[in-house]
């Protein structure tokens, strides 16, 4: 005898799959997030690599002049424009922001003081590799992952040149030696600058102003910003070079490419800027204890 309600019911694809769900769920969240540590292992073990042969070209021959002073001119030259107006501005924007608070404490004559210790500690360094980083580093990895999606430096290894010695190490060079260069420049054209717009439109008292600027910013002052220049030129060139190098296929790849070097030299100049400032401070006060008193 048929009946109309089965004894049991099979239970709704809700009901019966809910926990397990969400367990799956869970599991591919932590898959994901393993895979993506995974490839950022990855990622940074090739660049290690990258480096490491960089480094070992650098020491062991000289790239040629043909090679080299195209970047020096690229690299250099070119950007100093940039570099000067960056700078120029900066100073003034400086100004701006400051002079009401330090008239509201009637000390607008230590303007030169905080000005040009920023601008020559970090302003100076920081903004102007951001700058190179956007110029030369994302043109480095479009150049190169131009190269590499054309074929050119499977060419290169085919006629028996390393393409890091003929390619990378040039680049390097460029950026080691000129990037501190153009961060004087740029340090220079802020003072001037901020000198210009405090002294002759905001009517600062000039000798006063010229007189705290000597007494607070010293030579080490500037010593640290040309030192912290220099670590961030070698960063961008081999980011910017490294993600040309192995970029992927396709004008999508290069574009990616240019993209991804500048993002991570720009989080690379910030981290860098912070590790090193400890550490400099860290020295400076363990060499002269007695600037930490307070006078």
């Amino acid at each position: 005898m048929a009946t109309d309600s089965p004894m049991h019911e099979a239970p709704t694809a809700g009901e019966s799959h809910a926990p397990g769900g969400l367990v799956q769920a869970g599991v591919d969240w932590l898959a994901d997030l393993g895979s993506l540590v995974v490839d950022w292992i990855v990622e940074l073990g090739n660049f290690a690599i990258f480096c490491g042969r960089t480094f070992r070209w650098l020491i062991t021959r000289t790239p040629r002049r043909e090679t080299i002073f195209p970047n020096f001119y690229q690299i250099g030259v070119l950007s100093l424009p940039v570099v000067a107006l960056t700078g120029t501005f900066i100073g003034m924007v400086l100004v701006v922001q400051t002079y009401t608070q330090f008239r509201m404490m009637h000390m607008e004559t230590r303007l030169g003081a905080v000005i040009n210790m920023s601008l020559v500690r970090e302003l100076g360094p920081v903004l102007a590799a951001t700058m190179l980083a956007g110029r030369v580093g994302s043109s480095m990895a479009a150049e190169l992952g131009t190269m590499r999606v054309t074929e050119q430096i499977d060419a290169l290894t085919a006629m028996g040149a390393n393409p890091i010695h003929y390619l990378v190490v040039p680049r390097f060079l460029a950026c080691l030696l000129l990037i501190p260069a153009l961060t004087v420049m740029a340090d220079f054209m802020g003072v001037v600058g901020a000198f210009i717009y405090a002294v002759y439109l905001l009517d600062v008292d000039k000798h006063h102003y010229l007189y705290h600027s000597q007494q607070f910013v010293g030579n080490f002052d500037f010593f640290v910003g040309v030192l912290k220049s220099i670590f961030f030129g070698a960063a961008i060139a081999l980011i910017g070079c490294h993600r040309g190098f192995h970029c992927s296929a396709g004008a999508e790849g290069v574009g990616r490419a240019a993209t991804t070097a500048f993002v991570a030299s720009f989080v690379v100049i910030l981290l860098l800027n912070l590790l090193m400032g400890i550490m400099i401070d860290a020295v400076y006060y363990t060499i002269w204890p007695e600037a930490r008193t307070i006078i």
